[in-house]
């Protein structure tokens, strides 16, 4: 209400919360804000259904026969019904909606869908042409190594010389699993090519993480990092004394955060089926069930176009284990519209050249009412 002024101003902007509490999002957002100063509007934050305290069913939400009501269509048919009733008891005249990542696509969705209510859309770094299936999800790994190229282009060669060290050392057994513990400091020490495995995708997480996160101040959103990251967590890898050393001390700026402790790989990173991570706790499980159902998220590396080790990701036997449910791998091509998306009108797509998840967003458009912004140095919904 800071910006905005019963009977006289009529602008309500809505954010579409994402996959997380939603002060989380309110903390990290400045142009919102800046943006309600000009147009003095009401700004208001939707938490998303089954994310930070909005759990319908309270610790049963996740429990089968009740977790099925998460779906992107419920969440945005949450906040139209929220936004109408803002509509109607303080007669607003103009509403758009603003939202990062998957907030972005929620946005985006929501002019699709509801254009009767909102009448614009600024979708921050949204993906929706890579989590529809429609693009390869292995552009999303190239774009981590892009970053890390850009930096400094020996990185990526000495994270490839890094993992090689690390599948030859697993081949080793006892012997080899011992000195990986060393050099990456687990609490508990590894046992098998399972947790070696395990490893891998805990460190393919942290490279995403600061990837996602490069941006040029200190930040608390995804992790305690300074400032470009990047930078930071490729000086450490390019200094140490071996490339095991320097692949362990890269990604332990995402997971230390300048504090001392031992590594809990199974503790910080959880494997689940977006191979980009989940996170932890609760919000991690409706992510995860939303990647099993909704989102296509299943990615391949293949160390040529990538720093990573070959692995391809499908996540169809996990859903079904997990969660008993099989994935739709064409569904959100038909409920949200798949690349024909130029009917709609008044969306502003904004990507960052930093940001690995920026190939799979909107990139061009020949239509005037759809915008798009390429923004030289930005991270993942940096103008947010």
């Amino acid at each position: 209400e800071k910006y905005w002024t019963q009977g006289v101003s009529h602008a309500l902007f809505f954010y579409t919360g994402n996959e997380g509490p939603i002060d989380q999002f309110w903390d990290n957002s400045g142009f919102v804000f800046e943006a309600a100063t000009h147009f003095k509007a009401l700004v208001v934050f939707g938490e998303h259904r089954y994310y930070g305290q909005s759990l319908p069913f309270g610790n049963q939400s996740f429990d089968a026969g009740k977790v099925h009501y998460l779906t992107m269509d419920q969440a945005i048919a949450d906040y139209a019904v929220l936004i109408q009733f803002l509509q109607s008891k303080y007669k607003f005249t103009r509403t758009v909606v603003f939202g990062g990542s998957y907030g972005g696509q929620l946005s985006t969705y929501m002019r699709f869908k509801y254009p009767f209510i909102v009448d614009g859309a600024l979708a921050a770094s949204a993906p929706i042409f890579q989590v529809a299936g429609i693009v390869s999800g292995e552009l999303f790994w190239n774009g981590v190594t892009v970053d890390y190229n850009n930096s400094n282009s020996e990185c990526p060669v000495k994270v490839r010389q890094g993992f090689k060290r690390l599948l030859d050392l697993d081949k080793q057994n006892s012997t080899g699993w011992a000195n990986i513990s060393k050099a990456f400091n687990l609490c508990d020490p590894i046992n098998s090519t399972d947790d070696v495995n395990h490893l891998i995708g805990w460190i393919m997480n942290a490279f995403a993480s600061l990837a996602m996160a490069d941006y040029p101040y200190p930040t608390d959103f995804l992790g305690h990092l300074p400032a470009y990251p990047i930078n930071v967590s490729c000086s450490y890898i390019m200094n140490a004394s071996d490339v095991l050393s320097g692949l362990a001390s890269g990604v332990g700026l995402f997971y230390k955060s300048n504090t001392s402790r031992c590594y809990d790989m199974y503790k910080d990173y959880v494997d689940c089926a977006d191979p980009t991570g989940c996170g932890t706790g609760n919000d991690a499980k409706a992510w995860d069930y939303q990647a099993c159902t909704e989102l296509m998220m299943d990615s391949e590396t293949n160390n040529v176009t990538d720093m990573f080790p070959p692995r391809v990701y499908n996540s169809t036997s996990y859903c079904q284990q997990t969660w008993n449910v099989t994935k739709r791998p064409r569904w959100a091509m038909v409920e949200f519209w798949g690349k024909k998306i130029f009917s709609a009108s008044n969306i502003f797509f904004s990507n960052g050249d930093l940001d690995p998840w920026r190939q799979g967003g909107v990139l061009e458009s020949d239509k005037e009412t759809i915008v798009t912004y390429l923004i030289h140095g930005g991270a993942h919904h940096l103008d947010l």
